[in-house]
């Protein structure tokens, strides 16, 4: 494995390879040189501090990410005070490019004590031409920017920054390329994320990742398949399977495979206990893959399944391909099949033109589906989107009353749905010590709810039969004996 390579062994007096990734691995060699030389000038590593912002794509990056740093030399922090500080960037929202324009204010007055520190910028975000261009602007201090299809060469990038005082920009409009086998550190060590494809075809007109993501590319599921039993052999009993649409996978190899096919032989790797995915286009979900999940005995009890509006005439300028009415029959299919099935969604407040009438077959899906969770949101116009420029954007108090009615709404019925299971014995994946309680654990259910009961450090990365006493809305309270 390319991971287990020994850095203080690469020569570095040979010209770097043009295979990737031990092209790669060379340059984590030439920054290990940076880290051995501060570790003599100071008596210590240098620090890092890696912060992630937005969806479950980017975590996962920030942990290759982190697994480079680690393997590098660098210490890993949460202080910002650090000799690197990386920020990895969402945009799929303009609060979150305002968020992080306001960290780096603050990491610039940390800058001008300590000019050594070098500050980094990747992610969704850097793809976008005019946040490039506000930071060669206004920006200076920031050392490099690299956007989501380079991910990959930071190891690069970082040794040529080292040994740069200017700003490094390194920004890909598009690729074709997919470069896996390099170093991770996980968040926990018995479940894992694994990108199974990256990009999106779809051009929803109010989502800006089709433009910073570029277009969909599948791994081989060979290659997914090996990087999975590789995690089962560290002890992973839980994947992820991460995709803007996992639903439309393998589409664009050249011997095509479905996502259901996928599954099935992920489901067939020995050791691993569940398998979760994200996320699922409506438009694509398959009666195959409806059937792969019926009778899969791994296939978590879960589905995430974004609605964005309940209006077929909204769903159109939205460009989602499906109507309220397609969308319920395929919750339909879903209920029949996989009764104890958990359904979670995403729901957008306040599009372009939404009508009363409109944000009312929102509430009557809501009412009907009856979701276990929903994540609400006011729209956001994006730039660089057709939505953006859409006339009849709707009142900002208008948005606001609709959206704390949808809210309302989801939380009442989300409160009553999540209760079901009340009194019944169940598996759990015990994940962490409870954050509020350190007497309890704090665990997941195959349909993605929490239960906190208490329990022993000793149990997390188990999955254990745990009585759920009693439901507390969106998680229950727990006995495990």
């Amino acid at each position: 494995m390319y991971n287990e390579i020994n850095l203080d062994k690469i020569d570095l007096r040979q010209e770097p390879p043009l295979e990737e990734p031990a092209r790669q691995y060379y340059f984590m060699a030439e920054c290990r040189q940076y880290t051995k030389r501060f570790f003599e000038e100071n008596g210590r590593l240098p620090s890092a501090s890696v912060h992630t912002f937005g969806c479950q794509m980017n975590a996962r990056d920030s942990e290759k990410l982190i697994g480079i740093l680690e393997k590098i030399g660098y210490e890993m922090t949460e202080d910002e005070h650090a000799e690197l500080v990386l920020y990895n960037t969402c945009t799929v929202r303009d609060n979150a490019n305002q968020k992080v324009y306001g960290r780096l204010g603050f990491l610039n007055t940390i800058k001008k004590k300590n000019p050594h520190m070098k500050i980094a910028l990747c992610g969704c975000m850097m793809q976008e031409l005019s946040v490039v261009e506000k930071l060669q602007k206004s920006y200076r201090f920031v050392d490099l920017v690299f956007g989501t299809h380079n991910i990959y060469k930071f190891a690069e990038l970082l040794a040529s920054s080292l040994e740069s005082d200017r700003m490094i920009i390194d920004i890909w409009k598009e690729t074709d390329k997919i470069v896996e086998e390099l170093p991770a550190d996980r968040k926990f060590f018995f479940k894992s994320g694994v990108n199974i494809m990256y990009g999106c075809n779809n051009f929803c007109s109010y989502c800006i990742v089709p433009y910073v993501r570029g277009r969909e590319r599948s791994r081989k599921p060979e290659d997914i398949l090996q990087e999975i039993r590789r995690l089962v052999q560290d002890g992973v009993v839980e994947v992820m399977l991460l995709g803007q649409n996992v639903n439309s996978y393998g589409k664009n190899l050249e011997h095509p495979i479905s996502f259901a096919e996928l599954l099935q032989e992920v489901e067939k790797i020995e050791g691993l206990e569940r398998i979760r995915f994200m996320t699922s286009h409506p438009k694509d979900l398959s009666d195959e893959l409806i059937e792969v999940m019926k009778n899969s005995e791994k296939i978590c009890r879960h589905m995430h399944l974004p609605l964005q509006s309940g209006s077929s005439r909204l769903l159109k300028i939205m460009n989602r391909r499906y109507t309220k009415e397609q969308y319920l029959a395929l919750v339909e299919k879903l209920r029949n099949a996989i009764p104890d099935i958990s359904l979670t969604t995403d729901i957008i407040v306040g599009f372009p033109g939404e009508t009363e009438e409109d944000f009312r077959e929102t509430l009557d899906v809501v009412r009907k589906v009856r979701y276990d969770s929903a994540f609400t949101f006011i729209y956001s116009k994006r730039t660089g989107t057709p939505a953006a420029v859409m006339e009849n954007q709707v009142p900002e108090d208008v948005v606001k009353e609709r959206f704390d009615t949808l809210l309302q709404k989801v939380q009442e019925i989300s409160k009553r749905t999540s209760s079901r299971f009340e009194g019944q014995t169940m598996p759990v994946l015990v994940e962490q010590v409870n954050e509020q309680d350190s007497r309890l654990l704090t665990g997941r259910l195959s349909n993605n709810l929490l239960v906190h009961f208490p329990g022993t450090e000793n149990l997390i990365g188990k999955i254990i039969d745990v009585k759920l006493e009693e439901s507390k809305g969106f998680y229950y309270m727990g006995s495990y004996k």
